[in-house]
């Protein structure tokens, strides 16, 4: 995508100034540490639901709780190859209100407790969600990855102090 294609809203990234390329390209960061941190909760989630499955298809009565440290390590301390940014508590955002209450829709807190259609109806609403959360992320990249080509062209072609870079 070129610097000056569309980005936000029909927004040219070429059009705007320094301060406000800068302020939407924060503001796109800010929304995909939201998505992505719903993200891998409903991966984790769909993981627990699975490990469930699992147990049933092989005939063991073993306790999922035993994967909540693979699970969880996997799910919530990972992420996509980007700079990291400052930790957040994104626990009342609005999607992740949005998966609470898909979550307790199910009365997930019970998965030994659902029938197999319960717990598949329930994994496929979850990959669902979490399928939305992916294709979120994508257009997200895709705009925060417009923005920031236009600010290493400015900073390139010197139409840009570098020195603002400490303020990024």
């Amino acid at each position: 995508m070129s610097a000056n294609d569309q980005t936000e809203h029909g927004v040219d990234a070429g059009s705007l100034a320094l301060d406000d390329l800068r302020a939407m390209r924060a503001e796109l960061q800010h929304q995909d540490d939201a998505v992505s941190y719903v993200r891998r909760l409903a991966q984790a989630r769909l993981d627990f639901v699975r490990a469930e499955m699992r147990n049933r298809a092989e005939g063991s009565d073993r306790d999922i709780s035993d994967e909540i440290p693979n699970i969880l390590g996997s799910h919530l301390t990972g992420g996509a190859p980007r700079p990291p940014r400052p930790a957040e508590d994104f626990s009342g955002h609005p999607l992740a209100l949005q998966l609470e209450v898909l979550c307790d829709e199910a009365c997930s807190t019970d998965l030994p407790a659902m029938s197999h259609e319960e717990l598949g109806a329930y994994a496929s609403r979850l990959y669902e969600f979490e399928q939305l959360r992916s294709n979120e992320r994508r257009e997200l990249f895709a705009r925060i990855d417009a923005l920031s080509a236009e600010l290493v062209r400015r900073y390139r072609d010197g139409e840009a102090n570098v020195d603002g870079l400490l303020v990024d």
